[in-house]
């Protein structure tokens, strides 16, 4: 296997060598704009999602343009612009962080925020290499900009990931990745019909059918999912009103509590749905929703977005049943190919219905292959950082848990 294994390498390799080669020729334009003010090309925007090498929906205009006000305040994009057509085939939001370490030490970073848990560019997939390359090279020409990139949240193994290492290494940039880690997938492939039989437990699968059990004892049970834009709407109130009923409502941190946060919120939903790329399931018993989820699509691709539950019911545990309830749907949807839950690796209720893991890593790399110096400096600087956060967190774990 191992032989078969490199010759599929070696021939991948080639294939993107040839892509490459042949948009060699190809002139690219890379623009910059404020994030904020991109709604002047929502739809060359939107195309290029469309034919996007791996999708992002939090990099789409309808939920991007909802965030920058709030998270994108100094946000800008590089936009990469083929020539011959003339169409947008390269999305990078970003942002300079003047002290990112504390001191002045200046490092690029990729646009993300508490609710935007992926930071993959937007990359016309005919093309990636070549773009990848372009937006480098414009980064790099820019004696203004940082020749360091740091880029959060992307899929360890994927082909942007695979792409941008290409062109890396092809320039002479270093680059070197943190906070590997795992969260919740589902990925079923075609045997779609037995998944729960295939990658739970025996032991969890019964438990989860007694507590279906259990609740159907109070009254009659029914999983609901919005199919149209008013239904969005009105489950989008339902949800708001769980996690505000619930602990993030008592920490201060639920949606509702900050008034900004709501309204990005309602946008960027009803703007996704109004495209048909917002799923919202409902666990009601006897008309009382106690379970909600926000799920985002794109492409063939979802995001378990958002989980809230009565606490209530937390015996028999509402928020499980509704994500088994979001799993069936998708299971029986072909055209979605993959839901990533947006979560931890350790979050009970994805690892409880969903079988699979995505590899996410945080990636740090010079742009520029005389950068040794400074990307050395940054990479033990970005290694002290995570240590004191990570430190920061236990000790604040460890208080609580008294």
């Amino acid at each position: 296997m191992s032989g078969f294994d490199n010759a599929t390498a070696a021939i991948a390799s080639v294939r993107r060598a040839a892509a490459a080669d042949r948009y060699s020729a190809m002139s690219f334009d890379v623009e910059w704009h404020p994030l904020a003010e991109l709604a002047f090309l929502a739809d060359d925007w939107r195309m290029l999602a469309s034919r996007a090498l791996e999708p992002n929906v939090f990099y789409e205009p309808g939920f991007a343009l909802a965030a920058a006000p709030l998270f994108g305040a100094d946000a800008r994009a590089a936009l990469v612009w083929s020539r011959a057509p003339r169409q947008l085939v390269g999305f990078f939001p970003m942002h300079v962080e003047r002290r990112h370490y504390g001191v002045p030490f200046a490092v690029m970073v990729g646009w993300t925020h508490p609710y935007a848990p992926l930071g993959t560019p937007l990359v016309d997939r005919d093309m990636a290499e070549p773009v990848v390359a372009a937006w480098i090279d414009d980064l790099a020409a820019d004696a203004s900009l940082p020749d360091l990139m740091l880029m959060p949240l992307l899929a360890q193994s994927g082909p942007l990931a695979t792409a941008l290492a290409d062109v890396l290494a092809r320039r002479g940039c270093q680059a070197t990745s943190f906070d590997r880690h795992q969260r919740p997938l589902l990925a079923p492939g075609d045997s779609r019909a037995d998944y729960f039989q295939r990658t739970m437990s025996s032991k969890r699968l019964r438990n989860m059918r007694r507590r279906q059990r259990r609740l159907q004892d109070l009254g009659n049970v029914a999983i609901e999912q919005a199919t149209d834009v008013n239904a969005i709407a009105r489950g989008l109130d339902d949800f708001l009103s769980l996690e505000a009923s619930g602990w993030k409502g008592r920490a201060g941190t639920a949606i509702l509590n900050d008034e900004r946060t709501h309204t990005f919120i309602q946008q960027a939903v009803m703007a996704l749905g109004n495209e048909g790329k917002v799923l919202v399931h409902r666990l009601l018993t006897n008309g009382k929703t106690i379970g909600a989820t926000l799920a985002l699509k794109s492409g063939d691709t979802a995001w378990g977005w958002k989980v809230a539950y009565d606490e209530a019911y937390a015996d028999y545990s509402p928020g499980v049943l509704t994500v088994a309830g979001l799993t069936e749907s998708i299971l029986a949807d072909p055209k979605i190919a993959r839901v990533d839950s947006c979560t931890s690796a350790n979050n009970t209720m994805a690892l409880e219905t969903w079988g699979e893991r995505l590899t996410m890593a945080d990636w740090l790399f010079s742009t520029r292959a005389n950068a040794e110096f400074s990307f050395g400096i940054a990479s033990r600087m970005e290694s002290l950082r995570r240590a004191a956060i990570a430190a920061a967190k236990s000790a604040r774990d460890h208080i609580r848990g008294r």
